[in-house]
């Protein structure tokens, strides 16, 4: 029997009508279907670390495969020390373990915050993809700030200040992504210092995301937990700079004073996921005991990083795009709008077509601003440059001092791929036909004459 939206068998809620899968995962799997359809496609539209986890990690996850019994909803007790150990050194706050709690993701963790604090809930933009929708598929408010390219798609305190003051009793949470998602920012002590100041004046909880801490490029990471360190609430795990993203581990560190909100995210956990993979937070302990080796790795990865990020908002530059150099993460936002009478006139006039141009005459995937929580006639797109051989590129650095500069030739060498990419993009925008681009450009004018 064929089932049938109908009253009787049941109807979607109205949160989650229309609701699409995340953007980020829509594009990677876009991006392999027309890889495998024969296609030169250059994936940089889904943000995962290209870099291979360490190798201590991944012994540790093997030595305790057979691990196999529930363990405590908040977490593995080692795992909770060694968190709590790292936010201490780290982040100079003192985190206890009893005020960890481990979940599959700091996405689901994010998740359960929302679910169990009753408020509002403040989202700079650009924002990752998934803040707003989780929020809309609980039902809760939420208060989108906008910032622009001249503010560094920064939130001031004299703009949270305005927000709080015209109905100062709300409960609220503000979510600090940094360095960010979209665009490769990051905010400096004295910014972290005066949000920190406001957010205490008007009592709003700051969840810290703080999962590119560790990519911070310079490793100089600042939290805001260490200006407001009993309403922080700091998010992390080990997708980027563990480069273990499919392993699904995210980790909360609570002040003491929102023990009741702890207490409450582990009690739904205990009645949704019931704890996370045994074996991974073994391997998990590992890895945020940090050491020696992994700080080396570290070094290395930011190295290759920032020479990237730096290059490819280099070329964007020369040509004119409007964009950030990166400080940290692995990402870039571009801004076309210098372009626009160029790409109006091809029917180009928002950030969705472009980045629907871009791949069909290009083979470049890239994300749209509206993605991101940008207007949808914002010409802006999310470049995540991390479609090398993160290995080879890695191995390739380890033979070079980390007290010398990478080589000339490294970065083309070892992550040619993602310079080309950006180069299309930015001689596609103006309308030129380099080498680089003109293989793909001249095969679809042939197809359509």
């Amino acid at each position: 029997m064929e089932i049938q939206s109908h009253h009787r068998c049941g109807s979607l809620n109205l949160n989650v009508r229309g609701l699409e899968q995340s953007a980020t995962l829509a594009i990677n799997e876009r991006s392999n279907t027309l890889r495998r359809a024969g296609q030169r496609i250059y994936k940089l539209g889904l943000g995962q670390s290209p870099f291979p986890i360490p190798p201590e990690v991944v012994n540790a996850l093997r030595l305790h495969a057979h691990e196999d019994d529930y363990l405590p909803v908040a977490g593995l007790p080692a795992l909770r020390e060694a968190v709590a150990e790292f936010h201490r050194q780290k982040d100079h706050v003192q985190a206890r373990p009893e005020d960890v709690l481990v979940g599959p993701g700091s996405k689901e963790l994010l998740f359960l915050l929302q679910l169990t604090f009753y408020g509002e809930l403040l989202v700079p933009s650009p924002a990752w993809v998934s803040y707003i929708p989780q929020a809309r598929i609980i039902g809760r408010t939420v208060n989108l700030i906008p910032t622009t390219f001249e503010e560094n798609w920064r939130v001031s305190p004299q703009r949270l200040e305005s927000i709080c003051k015209a109905d100062p009793d709300r409960p609220r949470i503000l979510v600090l992504n940094y360095p960010g998602n979209p665009e490769g920012g990051s905010y400096t002590a004295p910014e972290l210092e005066e949000l920190a100041a406001v957010a205490r004046r008007f009592g709003v909880i700051l969840l810290s995301d703080e999962i590119y801490g560790q990519l911070h490029h310079q490793g100089a990471h600042v939290s805001v937990a260490r200006f407001y360190p009993e309403g922080t609430i700091i998010s992390s795990g080990l997708s980027k700079w563990c480069g273990a993203g499919g392993w699904r581990l995210g980790t909360f560190t609570f002040p003491p004073d929102l023990s009741w909100l702890m207490g409450a995210m582990a009690a739904v956990a205990s009645e949704t996921y019931t704890s996370v993979s045994t074996p991974i937070q073994y391997a998990a302990t590992r890895a945020f005991q940090d050491g020696i080796a992994i700080e080396r790795y570290l070094s290395h990865v930011r190295r290759i990083l920032s020479a990237l990020g730096q290059r490819c908002a280099q070329i964007l530059q020369t040509a004119g795009v409007r964009v950030h150099a990166p400080v940290g993460a692995f990402y870039l936002f571009p801004d076309f709008s210098p372009f626009a009478e160029r790409l109006g006139r091809r029917g180009i006039t928002n950030s969705d077509s472009l980045c629907e141009a871009l791949l069909d005459e290009t083979g470049v995937a890239v994300l749209p601003g509206s993605a991101f929580q940008r207007p949808r006639e914002e010409l802006t797109a999310r470049i995540a440059y991390v479609g090398f051989d993160g290995a080879k590129a890695l191995t390739a650095s380890e033979a070079i001092p980390l007290d010398h500069d990478l080589p000339a030739d490294f970065i083309e060498r070892w992550c040619g791929d993602m310079t080309e990419a950006v180069q299309r993009m930015t001689d596609w925008a103006a309308e030129t036909k380099s080498p680089k681009v003109v293989d793909l450009m001249d095969r679809k004018e042939r197809a359509v004459g």
